[in-house]
């Protein structure tokens, strides 16, 4: 089963077993692009997949990234990675198993990511958004200020198990498809009549998402 079969049978699992749920998919998080990141009360979760045809090359690094954003992870398999996988992921990471049925298997639970940090993860937060949990705290409005610097002061000044629930509030409420796309300049040549090559600049997008 590839990739692209196994998502549709995911999601479906997701919004069984968490009920609230907003998912996102291919997001840019520290070195590595997630499959899908998921907003649920009070927490984010990241879900790695591994189809049939995939390797675990890269996925020392992908784990690592993950753990700096997700409060709970998953590595989500195809069926030829079932005896494996958990020799290659934390033990507090949850295995979820598309079968080529294309029925989902919950294989192990995640529990809380002990490396989570939420210096990372505020880094998901728009400036509007940031703007609005100055706003909820009674903080200062920081215009002048970077977005940096305004993610530093709430992490200072807002308890973080009170920010985590605010900021996942605000990313169930956000429109992801106004500007939740990532451009990515692509440069492309062509020929003309006369055998020179042109060189054109043009934006594409980077990562979709997907409302729930």
């Amino acid at each position: 089963m590839l990739d692209k079969d196994m998502r549709e049978p995911l999601f479906d699992f997701l919004e069984g077993y968490f009920g609230k749920i907003r998912t996102f998919e291919e997001k840019i998080i520290a070195g590595s692009r997630a499959d899908i990141i998921g907003v649920i009360d009070g927490a984010v979760a990241g879900f790695e997949i591994k189809s049939n045809s995939d390797t675990y090359t890269r996925l020392k690094t992908q784990t690592r990234d993950y753990d700096k954003f997700c409060d709970l992870c998953y590595a989500v398999i195809g069926t030829s990675h079932i005896k494996h996988v958990a020799e290659h992921i934390p033990d507090y990471w949850g295995i979820i198993c598309i079968k080529d049925t294309g029925e989902a298997e919950l294989i192990r639970e995640a529990v809380q990511n002990p490396n989570v940090k939420i210096n990372y993860q505020i880094q998901l937060m728009w400036r509007m958004e940031l703007n609005k949990l100055l706003e909820i705290n009674s903080l200062p409005k920081y215009a002048q200020k970077s977005k940096k610097f305004v993610q530093d002061k709430l992490i200072e000044k807002v308890d973080n198990e009170i920010l985590i629930n605010q900021m996942t509030e605000l990313l169930f409420e956000r429109d992801y498809t106004l500007f939740d796309w990532q451009p990515v300049k692509a440069v492309r040549y062509r020929k003309t009549k006369s055998g020179i090559k042109v060189r054109q600049k043009r934006t594409r997008y980077a990562g979709k998402v997907r409302r729930k």
